[in-house]
């Protein structure tokens, strides 16, 4: 921080994926790995899933940048659910119904839709091994991992890396216990999202999700998004499905362009300051 004042924030979440969210177009704003830990703690701190910072644009084809953090401090280059909440955000701001973020997963498109809902497209899924990135060749159709009853992955990128496990029952998957071990896997050198999916439907799928760098989620934007990719893939649906996460449900589609569109709900819990306290 560049001076001892309150910062500012608010809370946000999509489907109970949730954000703490700076403003740092017009207060210059840089936080430590230990700082970002500690406000993310849910007990001692604000407690969120990621930590949010909105930068002012760096060219001219973008309304703001983006920065991505994880509760451990690391930081991550795509979030689906924080673009759509930093989306209506910047949209509710400039009265517009459109918006460009740039990330470092590229530019982010968004919407708005009836109903509250935020469309956003998430760029291309990347589908080869050295974007995900794997640690060597792999067919990334078939990952060929093995934990416990978990088995024969899809490996996807949306800009961060995602492991896609089908399963009878994505209720019964004992996520808590396999995510940590898989997450820190050899062949991820970036570490990795690990989701459980169930096929409900040829147009419904069931996912959890065990975050790289936050743990279980409400939800995942990136993960269903991976999670719908995969599946098409595998044959298991069509190119576009509702995905059922813990806090509700996104529709996904996988563009014939490659890229991957996204539409949810956003909320606003409350806003608040953070005490200079809590950044020691």
């Amino acid at each position: 921080m560049t001076d001892a004042a309150p910062l500012p924030f608010i809370k946000m979440h999509g489907l109970g994926n949730d954000f703490v969210v700076f403003d740092a177009r017009s207060r210059a704003l840089s936080l430590t790995p230990a700082q970002v830990a500690a406000i993310a703690h849910r007990r001692t701190g604000i407690g969120c899933d990621q930590l949010i910072v909105i930068g002012p644009a760096r060219g001219n084809v973008s309304d703001a940048w983006m920065s991505i953090f994880n509760a451990d401090g690391s930081e991550v280059a795509a979030c689906g659910n924080a673009t759509r909440c930093v989306a209506s955000l910047l949209m509710s701001e400039s009265g517009n119904k459109s918006v460009v973020i740039e990330t470092k997963a590229g530019l982010l498109d968004g919407e708005s839709r009836e109903g509250g809902l935020v469309a956003v497209d998430m760029g291309p899924a990347r589908l080869d091994w050295r974007d995900i990135p794997l640690a060597e060749p792999v067919d990334t159709l078939h990952l060929g991992l093995l934990a416990g009853p978990l088995f024969d992955p899809v490996g996807v990128s949306m800009g961060n890396p995602h492991a896609v496990f089908f399963v009878d029952d994505a209720e019964a998957v004992d996520l808590e216990r396999l995510g940590p071990g898989l997450e820190h896997h050899d062949l991820f050198p970036a570490r990795a999202n690990i989701e459980v999916a169930q096929i409900v439907g040829p147009d419904r799928i069931r996912m959890r999700v065990w975050e790289r760098g936050s743990g279980i989620t409400m939800a995942c934007g990136t993960g269903a998004c991976a999670t719908l990719v995969a599946a098409s893939r595998r044959g298991l649906t069509s190119r576009k499905a509702q995905v059922i996460l813990d806090g509700g449900e996104l529709a996904i589609e996988w563009l014939p362009d490659g890229h991957v569109m996204m539409i949810g709900p956003v909320a606003t819990a409350f806003a608040g300051t953070v005490d200079k306290d809590l950044l020691r």
